[in-house]
């Protein structure tokens, strides 16, 4: 079992001094990855539709910052050595996939091979308006699979063409190439069977966010939907064991409520074997805390605590 963070890269703990401490003790401790959430701009308006809210609402704290993650992960690389980062997820459909790819390219060429990236499909259509992209929103889906598509062309051929919906190209020098052959390890965010379906024909890893309604995802559901990702990928001619799986969820300690990933520091190792032994290579932890003392108690504790009986 690999073991990875959320890093807070968002909101009243957001600042460089937090994130390069964390980063950096998350390093030492021994985790092996580093997850960096997405969004451009924050609407200011009520939402219904927030998929880890069971009453759809995101929360609207008006005056935080929100680091782009492309951005913070370059500035946590340069602050780390040898830890891997990645996106938790990237709203592909926001950017300019010939240009996303450049970039990723780019920076895993920089650090060795240090990155991957989790994709998602967005979905909050007041944020791709503002970003004059409202358009994009009803057939977000189909584009970013288009864009998966380009990031792998662009990243593994050495004459790219492309001729797609929304994007063409040909005759194109696109280098560096990433360090990682042939490509950076794609995350495919998401629970539904379109994010199962998009996994199994374009994924490389697994990565659903559990644990935090609507989005249950406790053992017995995620081998279900495991069982269906398998199916998936064979129908789609591929091999299921080349399909790995990084679960997200909230990891509290706690001596008074009992559930998934919630409880003792022992209890909690047992749901981590159970999760793994329902087929979870990876989990990324959300520290669900209000303090940066708190993050960092709780890295300490998964650190010391758990890491050494799971890994």
């Amino acid at each position: 079992m690999k073991f990875g963070i959320s890093l807070f890269n968002r909101g009243p703990l957001a600042r460089p001094a937090h994130l390069t401490a964390q980063a950096r003790r998350a390093e030492a401790l021994g985790f092996d990855t580093i997850a960096i959430s997405d969004h451009i701009v924050i609407p200011k308006v009520k939402t219904g539709n927030y998929p880890y809210h069971p009453e759809g609402e995101f929360p609207l704290e008006m005056s935080y910052d929100y680091f782009e993650p492309l951005a913070t992960l370059m500035y946590i690389l340069g602050a780390t050595s040898s830890i891997k980062l990645g996106t938790s997820v990237l709203v592909v459909p926001y950017r300019n996939p010939i240009l996303v790819a450049k970039m990723t390219a780019s920076v895993d060429a920089l650090s060795g091979g240090r990155i991957f990236l989790g994709v998602g499909t967005g979905w909050w259509r007041e944020e791709f308006e503002a970003l004059g992209i409202g358009d994009h929103f009803e057939d977000r889906g189909a584009r970013t699979d288009e864009y998966i598509r380009i990031f792998r062309n662009l990243w593994s051929e050495e004459n790219p063409q492309f001729n797609g919906k929304f994007y063409q190209y040909g005759n194109i020098e696109f280098s560096p190439k990433p360090a990682q052959k042939p490509g950076i390890p794609i995350w495919i965010g998401g629970h539904t069977k379109r994010a199962l379906r998009r996994t199994a024909e374009l994924g490389d890893v697994w990565h659903p966010i559990g644990l935090r309604p609507p989005a249950g995802l406790d053992p017995g559901e995620l081998a279900r939907k495991r069982d269906e990702l398998f199916a998936m990928t064979e129908k789609a001619g591929r091999d299921p064991a080349s399909i790995q799986i990084a679960f997200r969820a909230p990891l509290v300690f706690s001596d008074k409520e009992r559930n998934p990933l919630v409880g003792s520091a022992d209890q909690i190792v047992e749901d981590i074997k159970t999760y793994e032994a329902h087929g979870v290579d990876h989990l990324t932890c959300d520290f669900m805390v209000t303090s940066f003392d708190q993050a960092m108690d709780n890295l300490e504790r998964v650190g010391k605590e758990i890491l050494p009986q799971v890994t």
